[in-house]
């Protein structure tokens, strides 16, 4: 039987790189983005983009997410994989630059619309007896990271204890979770952070990298769950 792995943040940088990691694969993948444009230019370099579900669509959006989950596991069958990667990050990031509406919007799609995502598929997920969650955290999830910004961080880490919870309480459900902690990763993103160098990208984890590490993770046997894994360049 062929799997589907759902990439949410799926038009660009890490999900478009877990999108074709796992069209590669052999999953069948459903694409989630704010934009139609963007996830429609990703499914057209995939192996198969008739065999892609192109779903737009704002996490935020709880009632949206939910009908995408279900209009997903009615499309192929089942939902087996979730890459629960949309999130942002913003110019003002310390507390002497304190923006409330930018801070908001972190939390909202970091927090808030990872939650919204989640639960969209735990009632799929637990109807199989089987779900392997992958949530795309950080560095700053793990550790503190001036550069990384204080709300950025912050929901950095309530990402990575949503991932334990789901362990914790779903794995008598065959459900698992692994929140993915990367460093510097090379993506539009990264290249937003102020004073960052863009000639560095090449040094820095690269998109595919992180596609190859979720594949992994969605790969290992049932019965075995890796709470998280944590990567970094290597440091010159």
């Amino acid at each position: 039987m062929l799997k589907t792995a759902w990439i949410t943040g799926a038009g660009s940088g890490i999900g478009a790189a877990m999108a074709r990691g796992f069209a590669e694969a052999g999953y069948r993948v459903a694409l989630t983005a704010r934009g139609r444009d963007s996830l429609e230019a990703v499914a057209a370099t995939l192996p198969d983009p008739e065999a892609a579900l192109v779903l737009p669509g704002d996490v935020t959006d709880r009632a949206g997410m939910a009908k995408a989950a279900q209009k997903i596991a009615d499309w192929s069958g089942g939902l087996h994989v979730l890459c629960n990667n949309a999130g942002l990050n913003i110019p003002k990031r310390s507390w002497a630059d304190l923006d409330w509406e930018s801070w908001d919007r972190v939390i909202d799609v970091n927090i808030t619309g990872a939650l919204n995502v989640i639960a969209a598929c735990l009632p799929i997920m637990r109807a199989q007896k089987d779900g392997v969650m992958i949530h795309t955290s950080s560095w700053a999830g793990r550790f503190h990271s001036p550069v990384s910004g204080v709300v950025y961080g912050a929901s950095k880490h309530a990402l990575s204890d949503l991932s334990l919870s789901l362990n914790d309480e779903e794995g008598k459900n065959g459900i698992r979770s692994t929140a993915l902690c990367p460093a510097e990763v090379a993506t539009p993103l990264l290249a937003k952070r102020p004073g960052f160098d863009a000639a560095q990208m090449a040094a820095m984890i690269q998109p595919e990298d992180m596609a190859k590490t979720a594949l992994f993770v969605a790969e290992m046997q049932p019965g075995i769950c890796l709470p998280e894994i944590v990567l970094s360049p290597v440091r010159s």
